[in-house]
């Protein structure tokens, strides 16, 4: 599959995400118009958000900036990697 780099495609593909969003989001609500249901939709997105720029932001600038993710499987196995080298390290010290 080929890389798309085209600006004029990415960010229609950006704006077709957000419309996928926006419409999927009011099919919920009109599913189930409930303050609840709507308390719990507004929560979800904002916590999806806030852990992508996590997943991006924060670990690239704060924890290590010399790697860059490529995605969120990269992400995970960057943390996953990290984790089991801390496990190691603390072992050899006991």
């Amino acid at each position: 599959m080929k890389h798309l780099t085209n600006p004029n495609w990415i960010i229609a593909k950006g704006f077709l995400f957000l419309l996928l969003g926006f419409l999927s989001g009011a099919l919920l609500l009109i599913e189930r118009l409930t303050l609840r249901a709507t308390v719990l939709l507004v929560i979800a997105v904002w916590s999806f958000c806030r852990f992508y720029y996590f997943s991006f932001y924060v670990l690239e600038h704060y924890v290590d900036p010399s790697y860059k993710f490529s995605g969120l499987l990269s992400m995970m196995q960057y943390i996953l990697r990290r984790r089991r080298r801390t496990e190691t390290s603390q072992e050899e010290e006991i």
